[in-house]
């Protein structure tokens, strides 16, 4: 139906007849010549009917955006004065000489002409429309060629394409499953996998050597601009090779995407431990591109008359921290009242802090509350430490040390945004040897990663000091998000009871839950480990967009629905007798 797209037309076309096919973008009617913006996939095409197609010419005069016609005509070189710029095309029109209206269309409720802001709830309900717009179809095209730029990648470096299992067994892996009921095994429920951790260890105890899979996970959990209930790994999984072998496969692998669709050099990334993230940062995955740093007080606040300061200083359990904000000093009261409420959000319980509006005047040239509560030497050798200079505010951070973390972690992001202290460009890094395990709200230990992360040390030694013990894990973090997860996994049956054995998993329940697993390991499993990368965020965060709905063909809400085609619904009670499944009222709102 078509001879060519529209966005392939220039000037090479001059004086060729063409076949267009695409959605009236925009008609305007020019004093008797009618100008219709045809738009496709490739881009927009200018074309011109004038009266003397008299046919033709009546058909454009009816037509409206989002029509859905066939043009044919002559390319022409547009005339002096009236070329575009601002178009791919706008050096040439299409002298149409034939339109065919293939469908017409209702006054569509999202106007693709115009640059007005749209509600996320109606783009979604119409996500059909929305996609035809030209950032969100560049936006899918981009990611197609990313997908397949990764396949070229690892099918030029041995891995295989398997794909495992969508109908799986519910594991624990730090989310709730989303369960589907067996008609065939009345009272049993398959569930969707969170990833294909599980199966694509048994490829590797199968012989499989190197696997990859552009796999789609499932977590019910609570969502955010990065977290979708559905959503896309690259999953990788290898043998025979340890954390530093795969660590560079995969930093040449992204190395690889940014160079080829963003023409970037990321150069080698750096590597850190999780506890050096956590010390400098407050969190284990740092945006390098801020250059502020946390920096441990607690020696100089023991003695200190302000016991907000003085407490924490002598608790183990708790963290002093102070960060220097340079130029800071020009936050106003309400911005730092602002931050105060911010930090709040963490579990602070407030937020103290120093102005230094002159250095050289030691006390004299400091402005803040808590001045009055520390001597001159604890000031003087504070202003030191920190590097302080005149202009500079310092934020104080005192509780326990999760509280400490997590609230001036978020701050040191939040103060560099506003005060535009984020460089530009891309700071990938490596997070190493995080803890295998951290404590529940109830105080049992639980996986930080996942139980079939391997620890870096012999089962005797996680046995007896389970708390302390390091792992095998890895994570690429990019410009403060996470982008893939991994480590070197456990390979003996042994060990995974071990582990299962401080995470309170019996040898019954284990059997129950991972007898397949414990089988695959213990009949000659390799050495072995893998990652896995999140496809949304990747995409998301090479293309600018403000959340990984942005970077989806048909994402879901913040709550987890699906306006285009209103996912989740109820069934019909056929189906759940089918299903042998009968539904509780849900309680009455009082």
């Amino acid at each position: 139906m078509r001879s060519n797209y529209c966005g392939e037309l220039d000037e090479s076309f001059e004086g060729k007849d063409v076949i267009l096919c695409g959605w009236v973008h925009r008609r305007r009617d020019h004093g008797g010549v009618i100008f219709l913006d045809v738009r496709d996939r490739e881009g927009i095409t200018q074309v011109v009917y004038d009266p003397d197609t008299v046919e033709s010419f009546a058909i454009a005069e009816g037509v409206r955006n989002e029509f859905v016609i066939q043009v044919k005509g002559r390319v022409r070189l547009r005339p002096d004065g009236t070329i575009n710029p601002d178009m791919a095309t706008g050096k040439i029109e299409v002298l149409g000489k034939e339109l065919v209206v293939l469908n017409a269309a209702e006054t569509p409720p999202i106007q693709l002409d115009e640059h007005g802001s749209v509600g996320e709830e109606i783009r979604l309900r119409y996500r059909y429309i929305d996609l035809r717009r030209p950032e969100m179809i560049e936006r899918l095209r981009f990611r197609s060629k990313v997908t397949n730029t990764v396949r070229n990648f690892l099918d030029d470096h041995g891995f295989l394409d398997i794909e495992t299992p969508l109908l799986t067994k519910a594991t624990p892996e730090g989310a709730r499953d989303y369960l589907v009921p067996s008609r065939t095994h009345p009272g049993s429920f398959f569930a969707l996998p969170q990833s294909p951790q599980l199966f694509k260890q048994i490829l590797m105890a199968a012989g499989m050597d190197r696997y990859y899979q552009i796999a789609k996970c499932f977590r019910d959990e609570d969502l955010r601009a990065d977290r979708q209930p559905e959503f896309t790994q690259i999953d990788v999984e290898t043998s025979f090779m340890d954390e530093e072998q795969i660590m560079a496969v995969m930093e040449a692998m992204i190395q690889h995407v940014f160079k080829t669709h963003l023409d970037v050099e990321l150069g080698k990334f750096p590597v850190i431990t999780h506890a050096e993230a956590i010390r400098h940062y407050g969190v284990d995955k740092p945006d390098l591109r801020i250059d502020m740093e946390l920096v441990d007080i607690a020696e100089l606040m023991q003695a200190v008359e302000f016991k907000v300061f003085s407490a924490p200083a002598k608790d183990p359990d708790s963290r002093v921290v102070a960060l220097r904000v340079p130029g800071g000093g020009s936050l106003s009261r309400k911005l730092i009242d602002g931050y105060t409420d911010f930090v709040a959000i963490y579990g602070a319980r407030g937020l103290a802090w120093i102005k230094v509006n002159d250095i050289d005047a030691g006390v004299e040239g400091l402005q803040s509350p808590i001045v009055k509560f520390m001597s001159a030497d604890v000031i003087s050798a504070l202003m030191q430490k920190l590097n302080a200079e005149s202009g500079d505010i310092i934020f104080f951070g005192a509780d326990k040390a999760k509280v400490v973390n997590e609230a001036m972690g978020a701050l040191r992001i939040k103060v560099a945004e506003d005060l535009g202290q984020v460089k530009p460009g891309w700071a990938p890094l490596w997070v190493i040897d995080f803890p295998m395990f951290e404590r529940a709200s109830d105080g049992s230990l639980t996986s930080l990663h996942h139980p079939f992360t391997a620890p870096a040390c012999d089962a005797e030694a996680l046995a007896k000091d389970s708390v302390n013990a390091l792992s095998r894990a890895y994570d690429l973090v990019l410009n403060g998000t996470e982008l893939g997860g991994g480590s070197i996994r456990i390979n003996k049956s042994a060990m995974q009871q071990a582990v299962f054995r401080v995470l309170g998993i019996g040898p019954d329940e284990a059997q129950e839950k991972f007898g397949f697993l414990l089988g695959a390991l213990s009949y000659g499993c390799p050495p072995h480990g893998g990652i896995a990368f999140g496809l949304d965020r990747l995409i998301m965060l090479m293309t600018g967009a403000a959340s990984i709905r942005e970077v989806i063909a048909f994402p879901k809400t913040q709550s987890a629905a699906c306006p285009l085609t209103d996912a989740p619904s109820p069934v019909s009670n056929a189906q759940l007798r089918e299903l042998n499944i009968r539904l509780r009222e849900p309680p009455q709102q009082s």
